[in-house]
């Protein structure tokens, strides 16, 4: 059993994701949220809606949240709340039922483990944005980017585990979310992304790790994170190959799409047998891992929290 003797320093803790469609309807006005303000044409929209389509436009990610949450009432002795960016429940929406609630001040956790711009400092303006739209609204502070905590590294070394009792002998690639160079350069993502590949292989007494990237957008000519998923699987002279989705926390779309099914199919092609590792959705150390970080934030008289200039968006080129 968890210890639940917790300070009084927050009231409620706020799961922050992304968010995603559960039906077909929803698909058009979820991208047209995610893409709003974008320079990013219609048509590259509705391809990405088909690749939703593909799985009836249910995205796992909602009930994986509602999963994480009902794994954390057990692990929490607080009042869980959950909102999202792009989806219902829409974060300044959870922000109005928690002030009608009476809680006072949260510790808020995103569904992202590493530091960058859109998987860090933005949610932090999400937040802000949201208590602005809500008069009354609690005080939330955020958890910082929790990649080396020992719940989630340990979580990483037990799914590559898991995997390896699948799949013997088996080649292992990590792959996280491509991002822009630049977004790289202003953040510490793909060195942290690096650290942790490299401490889960020693771990496991593996070599040097190789790290992959999937899922890029935005226009060609832009530089983004190399090298892609496909173009590892496509130049590997390795018989088995185990993927790992390090840089997520749960089965997103593109998990499903772009592994589950591109990266599965190109390497059947290649007569390579393919085992896509879990990501660290419910995994009890993953839990007990989010509690571990909760009470040291209450314990913490400083604040075990995002400092406020972290992961600054990247300057634009004039």
């Amino acid at each position: 059993m968890p210890d639940r003797a917790m300070p009084d320093r927050y009231d409620a803790f706020l799961l922050i994701s992304f968010g995603g469609p559960e039906k077909r309807e929803d698909v058009i006005p979820f991208l047209e949220n995610v893409l709003r303000g974008k320079n990013v044409p219609r048509e590259r929209m509705l391809e990405v809606a088909e690749h939703y389509y593909h799985f009836d436009g249910v995205s796992p990610i909602n009930a994986q949240c509602r999963e994480l949450l009902a794994a954390l009432r057990s692990e929490l002795a607080l009042p869980v709340y959950w909102g999202n960016r792009n989806w219902e429940p829409m974060l300044a929406d959870t922000v109005a039922r928690m002030r009608d609630d009476g809680v006072k001040r949260a510790i808020a956790m995103v569904t992202s483990a590493f530091g960058s711009y859109s998987g860090c400092r933005q949610y932090s303006e999400d937040i802000e944005r949201a208590r602005a739209a809500v008069e009354g609204a609690p005080a939330i502070d955020k958890l910082p980017p929790f990649w080396n905590h020992p719940g989630f590294t340990e979580t990483v070394v037990a799914r590559v585990t898991e995997a390896l009792r699948k799949l013997p002998g088996a080649d292992v690639v990590y792959t996280a979310h491509s991002v822009p160079v630049s977004m790289a350069q202003s953040s510490p993502y793909e060195r942290q992304l690096r650290e942790v590949c490299a401490l889960v292989n020693r771990q496991l007494g593996m070599g040097d790790p190789v790290l992959a990237f999937q899922s890029r957008s935005g226009p060609p000519g832009q530089p983004w994170l190399e090298p892609d998923i496909g173009e590892v699987i496509r130049a590997t002279h390795a018989k088995k190959l185990i993927v790992v989705p390090v840089g997520f926390l749960s089965d997103h779309m593109e998990v499903l799409y772009d592994l589950d099914a591109e990266a599965a199919d190109l390497a059947s092609e290649r007569g390579i047998e393919f085992v896509r590792a879990g990501t660290a959705g419910t995994h009890p150390r993953f839990v007990k891992g989010i509690g571990e970080m909760v009470r040291t934030a209450m314990a913490s008289s400083s604040g075990f929290i995002c400092p406020a200039d972290c992961c600054k968006a990247a300057t634009r080129p004039r």
